[in-house]
């Protein structure tokens, strides 16, 4: 599903217009990000939370010259933890 796919879908549901619609779902990843880039987590009881977690640097290999050790900078990169009630939901 793409973001276009999900527009009509939730507008169905909500019986909102897609424009409103639209500018919801915008606005819902507008302030995850955000909130994200402040060093805060979003946690939406049953759907799961969105986080930022620090990756260590570390040592890889050139695709291209197996042979060749490079290193690989510290990052930061998000994630989603499911919640029970979503994994439940999955598993049935």
């Amino acid at each position: 599903m793409n973001k276009a796919e999900l527009i009509s879908k939730m507008a169905e549901k909500s019986q909102l217009t897609k424009k409103d619609t639209e500018s919801a779902l915008n606005s819902f990843i507008e302030t995850v990000e955000e909130t994200l880039a402040s060093g805060d987590k979003v946690q939406l009881v049953g759907f799961g939370t969105f986080e930022v977690r620090e990756r260590k640097p570390r040592q890889g290999r050139n695709p291209r010259n197996p042979e060749q050790i490079i290193q690989i900078p510290a990052s930061k990169a998000p994630v989603f933890k499911a919640g029970k009630t979503f994994k439940e939901k999955m598993n049935k």
